[in-house]
C-alpha cells in the first residue's frame, strides 16, 4: 500500500502532458541553465508511458519503478538540439548531472513520490543489472581457467546462480505472471520489467543473507563501472586539451 501511494502522482492517466513541455520550453528560454528546467518538468510528469511517433516509453517499470533518466531523454529530444551534446550524453549515458545537486534537492525538486519510485529503479533494475553483469564476469573467469567450452549459455548459468533457476524458466514465470503469450526471447521494451521482476524474485526467494551479500557485490560492480567512466572521460577531456 506504501509503495502504491508513493507512486500515485505518476500513474494517473492523462492524455498527454503538454503543460510540462510548455513548461519545459519556456523555462529553458528564461533560465540560465537548462536542468533545473528539466526536472521541474520531471516533477509534473503524469503519464507512465507514452508512444512517440514508433518508439515506445515506458517511465514506469512494474508499476512503482520510476526511470526519470528516460524521461529526461524524451523531455531533452522535446528541446529541439537546445541541451549541448556533451552534457545531454553525461546525463543519460553516464547519470552525470551538468549541476552539482544534492540528493535532497534532486528529491525535493522531482518531488518525494517519484523520488521513491526512482529509488526503485536504482535498486531494482540498475543495481540488479550490475549484480547479473558481476556474477557474468566471475563465470567467464572460471571457464577460462578451466578452458571449458561444454557449458550452459552465459545467460542461463547468471540465473541459475543469483536466482536458483535458469533464465527461460524464469522468463516463463514471468510471462505467465503477465499474461505474455508464450516465447522463449523477450523484447527490448519489457526487458527492464523482467530485471525489475527478477529483483522482486530475489527478495522474496533468497534468504536475507543471500541478498545483503548479492546487493553489496551489485554496488561494488556500479562502483567499479564509474571508475572507468571516469577514467575514460578523463582521457577523453585530455585528448580536447591537447588538441
Amino acid at each position: 500500500m506504501a509503495e502504491e501511494r508513493a507512486t500515485s502522482d505518476i500513474q494517473e492517466e492523462a492524455p498527454a502532458c503538454p503543460e510540462a513541455l510548455a513548461h519545459l520550453r519556456q523555462a529553458v528560454a528564461e533560465s540560465s541553465h537548462w536542468f533545473p528546467a528539466l526536472l521541474e518538468a520531471v516533477a509534473m510528469w503524469q503519464l507512465p508511458e507514452e508512444t512517440v511517433g514508433e518508439r515506445r516509453y515506458c517511465y514506469l517499470v512494474g508499476v512503482e519503478a520510476f526511470d526519470w533518466l528516460l524521461l529526461a531523454e524524451r523531455l531533452i529530444e522535446s528541446l529541439d538540439g537546445t541541451v549541448p551534446e556533451e552534457e545531454r550524453e553525461a546525463l543519460l549515458f553516464g547519470g552525470q548531472m551538468p549541476l552539482d545537486i544534492e540528493a535532497e534537492e534532486f528529491k525535493t525538486a522531482i518531488g518525494a513520490a517519484k523520488h521513491t519510485a526512482h529509488l526503485n529503479y536504482l535498486y531494482g533494475v540498475t543495481v540488479e543489472e550490475a549484480l547479473q553483469l558481476a556474477v557474468e564476469e566471475e563465470l567467464h573467469k572460471e571457464r577460462f581457467a578451466q578452458c571449458s567450452t561444454r557449458c550452459l549459455p552465459a545467460d542461463e548459468e547468471v540465473c541459475r546462480r543469483v536466482y536458483g533457476k535458469g533464465r527461460m524458466e524464469l522468463l516463463e514465470r514471468f510471462r505467465e505472471e503477465r499474461g505474455l503469450p508464450p516465447s522463449d526471447s523477450i523484447a527490448y521494451s519489457d526487458l527492464k520489467a523482467f530485471t525489475y521482476w527478477l529483483f522482486k524474485y530475489r527478495l522474496h526467494n533468497c534468504d536475507r543473507a543471500r541478498v545483503a551479500s548479492d546487493t553489496r557485490k551489485a554496488l561494488s560492480q556500479l562502483s567499479k563501472l564509474e571508475r572507468a567512466r571516469r577514467r575514460s572521460l578523463k582521457r577523453a577531456l585530455s585528448g580536447r586539451q591537447e588538441m
